[in-house]
């Protein structure tokens, strides 16, 4: 007889905490759509440590954004991001590198040529969500839907051993980088249980983590999805 019974909700469960988020306030008074490879590279410059690090990675700075969250505008040669008081800078790093990252507080950054000051680090925790979104998975541009989400399916199972039950590819986005440009979507996973959901917000899907792709966060759900700084 071979019977697997689902995940017991019920029981507690402690997220493992070798992997967090640490986020700065930041002072900026714009900055271009597409900055993630501008931005990884002053942080790098800044932390010689992080680019060794396989799970540290750099969170784009996003503001609020239009719709249902997901949308984004297209023309990243014209138009900026203007950074509110309550946009902040998002780094995923080891738990053995907090201290070493609060050096960056009081810092400015210099983000090709933008600058953006960074003050008031905190410590966030990833938390054991059923449903966590990446904004940018790196793809190609021969690569359909389907094909990007069946290349997903099996990442997945070998990073984590857990077969996927739901997924939704959204928006495609192009990062440009000095090795070309880097086509990238939007990727949601949904009904995960704790240990798949934690081990893919600590080490992602596809690459790129440097320069902001593969970087899984907590979501509420697919319905309620909202704009968020």
């Amino acid at each position: 007889m071979f019977w697997q019974e689902d995940e017991d909700k019920t029981l507690p469960y402690i997220a493992p905490d070798d992997v967090l988020d640490v986020s700065f306030a930041i002072q900026c008074k714009q900055l271009p759509l597409d900055h993630a490879w501008d931005l990884s590279q002053a942080v790098q410059q800044a932390l010689p440590w992080f680019a060794e690090e396989v799970v540290a990675g750099v969170h784009p700075i996003h503001v609020a954004e239009s719709g249902n969250g997901w949308e984004r505008p297209d023309d990243p040669n014209n138009q900026f991001l203007l950074p509110s008081r309550r946009t902040r800078l998002f780094l995923r790093i080891p738990k053995n590198r907090i201290a070493a990252t609060q050096a960056l507080t009081g810092k400015t950054l210099d983000v090709g040529g933008y600058a953006v000051s960074l003050r008031d680090m905190k410590e966030k925790p990833l938390t054991h969500t059923s449903v966590i979104f990446a904004r940018y998975v790196l793809s190609s541009a021969e690569e359909d839907e389907n094909s990007f989400l069946r290349r997903m399916v099996d990442e997945m199972k070998r990073i984590t051993d857990f077969k996927v039950k739901k997924m939704l590819c959204g928006k495609s986005h192009t990062l440009h980088t000095p090795q070309g440009t880097q086509h990238t979507r939007h990727l949601m996973i949904a009904d995960l249980d704790n240990d798949p959901s934690v081990g893919l917000q600590q080490y992602g899907l596809g690459g790129g983590r440097k320069f902001g792709c593969g970087l899984f966060m907590p979501h509420k759900g697919i319905k309620t999805l909202k704009p968020t700084e």
